[in-house]
């Protein structure tokens, strides 16, 4: 069998397959994806992934790309890791419920925080300025997203997203949380969500995908 293929580019959407694939053990490669030499829009990555984002997982003949979707395979094929509940049960209706909350509603907050300048016209500096305040403001701003993902923490006490057993959406919530390292009130403020982020951090897996992302102090 071929050796899975882990396309990646430290500190982006890569680090949530990149975690996962250390919790499950198995042998995989990371392939480098220069961002910096925009090796993600050259024309052979993009016949991996049209979009021109990172990451893109290749399992045999299997090319996958989006982060939600390459954690749900690898769990689904790896079920011996225990990283998502049983088909047709309650826990892994709210599993869904969090993954997609995840990359539909918070991520791309984050991505207008980061990347503004895509929302306005070139040169709208002020537009620029208003889209990264805004976006900031929706997340961590009293009654925002982080709001939300501690109340949720406070509501199981659990150690993990979905509570008492860790999954697949804890590496998507740690690495969310993360990018807000830099926010006025980073997730790290949040009680519970500061507490599981240290949680997170002290993960034999996570501790290998920072080393070997090389990634800089502050990790969180």
């Amino acid at each position: 069998m071929a050796m899975i293929q882990l396309h990646y580019y430290p500190s982006t959407a890569a680090m949530v397959p990149h975690i996962v694939l250390e919790e499950i053990g198995v042998p995989y490669q990371r392939v480098l994806v220069d961002r910096m030499q925009n090796a993600h829009k050259a024309p052979d990555y993009l016949k991996l992934n049209p979009n021109g984002l990172i990451p893109v997982l290749v399992d045999g003949d299997l090319v996958l790309y989006e982060t939600a979707a390459i954690c749900l395979h690898l769990s689904d094929v790896h079920p011996e890791a225990g990283l998502v509940p049983p088909v047709g049960t309650a826990a892994r209706a709210h599993f869904y419920k969090w993954l997609m909350w995840l990359t539909n509603t918070l991520q791309p907050l984050l991505m207008a925080y980061y990347y503004p300048e895509r929302w306005v016209d070139e040169g709208n500096a002020a537009g620029v300025a208003q889209v990264k305040a805004h976006a900031e403001a929706q997340i961590s701003a009293p009654g925002g997203l982080l709001d939300l993902l501690e109340a949720e923490f406070q509501r199981h006490q659990g150690p993990w997203t979905l509570g008492a057993s860790y999954s697949a959406l804890d590496p998507f919530s740690f690495m969310l949380c993360r990018w807000t390292r830099g926010f006025a009130r980073p997730a790290r403020s949040w009680p519970a969500l500061g507490a599981f982020l240290q949680r997170m951090l002290a993960r034999p897996a996570v501790q290998r995908a920072i080393a070997t992302e090389q990634l800089p102090q502050p990790w969180i």
